[in-house]
């Protein structure tokens, strides 16, 4: 077996352990609020997940090809498996950072900032090597860091917000309304029959929530193990192997990603749900704002929509992003002076240096292999 393919292999089980770590690191914002309120337990929560990121990971492919020919020129620099190996650490070193104090930054701009550090580092600090913007005649199919990462990542978390407010405001008015009805309508409106209601409607909109974060965050990784196989490809790494890795030859057409990379890329991430995304859980939960099933019913669903939507358009929107602004969004409908400033602040700086370091810490790993002779 030679050095490129060994190689090969080792960037599909960084990936991998990318997404293993993605699991517990953001698919526990997926179900945080659904086990904050109560209304599942933490293994009926993680078991849900499991099944509804599988199904919306086998939804669509837009998310992982956007990952996989939208963002670098490969024109430019050779994304060999060393860079992608580095670009996996730097998303790798920064999720286990933010994981450890608890703070629910985004897996998808770790991948992102990584991706983009090691690719200008391995240019040799040649910016064009990423793809900055590319139009068509239809804005929906523009690609390039602009339109599918810059403008979501500042439009994503700002749709959460207001959708989560106006939708926990509507339910608000809707209740306030039935009471002043009276009779059997008021008597529905109180507190005890709905949370009763609102918690079997949370099992919904949970599995809705497990579902849209399959269809996005579940391809990310699998944009970067395609990523990996095409180059590979491209460089006749495949033309000879043995048997028992036959299945590493794409099946598909130039940027399709094989069935075994979806299936693979969804198992993984739901066993990394259910190691350890408690601490998470706990941020989201339980820090920000107190929530009751009606609370978590407007934020997963708010969100679940930015991110059905998002990944409809193959744009790699931050699922931690959208949950945590609508919970935010849910919790200033209820009482403005409820929502933890403090607390708002941390998550906030970590958005904000997400992107940056991750890439940086990549940028730092190529830097430093390429100074010790390792080819790029």
């Amino acid at each position: 077996m030679d050095l490129a393919l060994v190689l090969l292999l080792l960037v599909i089980l960084t990936a991998l352990v990318f997404e293993f770590i993605n699991g517990f690191h953001d698919t526990a914002n997926s179900i945080a609020t659904v086990v904050a309120t109560k209304v599942l337990t933490p293994t009926q929560a993680v078991t849900l997940a499991a099944v509804t990121n599988l199904v919306g990971a086998l939804t669509g492919t837009a998310v992982a090809k956007t990952i996989s020919s939208g963002l670098v020129d490969t024109d430019v620099v050779h994304v060999g498996s060393m860079v992608l190996i580095c670009a996996l650490a730097g998303g790798i070193i920064w999720n286990l950072i933010t994981w450890w104090r608890g703070l629910p930054s985004s897996s998808s701009h770790a991948l992102i900032g990584g991706l983009c550090g090691a690719a200008v580092a391995a240019a040799d600090n040649n910016w064009q090597a990423l793809v900055w913007s590319e139009t068509a005649g239809n804005w929906t199919k523009n690609t390039g860091l602009l339109w599918k990462v810059v403008l979501p990542m500042v439009t994503s978390p700002l749709a959460g917000f207001l959708l989560g407010m106006l939708l926990m405001g509507g339910l608000m008015a809707l209740i306030s309304s039935m009471n002043s009805a009276g009779g059997w309508i008021a008597r529905i409106s109180r507190p005890r029959w709905v949370n009763a209601f609102f918690g079997k409607a949370q099992i919904g909109s949970a599995a809705y929530m497990g579902w849209a974060h399959g269809t996005n965050d579940a391809q990310k990784t699998m944009g970067i193990i395609a990523l990996a196989i095409f180059g590979a490809q491209t460089t006749g790494t495949l033309d000879n192997l043995p048997d028992w890795l036959a299945f590493l030859h794409p099946g598909g057409g130039e940027k399709d990603i094989d069935t075994w990379i979806i299936f693979t890329c969804a198992l993984v991430m739901a066993a990394g749900t259910a190691m350890g995304g408690w601490r998470i859980i706990k941020t989201l939960g339980h820090k920000m704002v107190k929530l009751h099933p009606i609370n978590g019913f407007a934020a997963e669903t708010s969100s679940a929509t930015i991110l059905s939507v998002a990944a409809h358009f193959g744009m790699p929107v931050s699922t931690t992003h959208s949950i945590s602004t609508a919970i935010m969004g849910v919790g200033f409908a209820k009482n403005p002076r409820a929502l933890k400033i403090s607390v708002i602040e941390r998550i906030v700086w970590a958005w904000i240096l997400t992107i940056p370091a991750a890439g940086g810490i990549a940028w730092g790993l190529v830097t430093f292999l390429k100074a010790y002779g390792f080819g790029f």
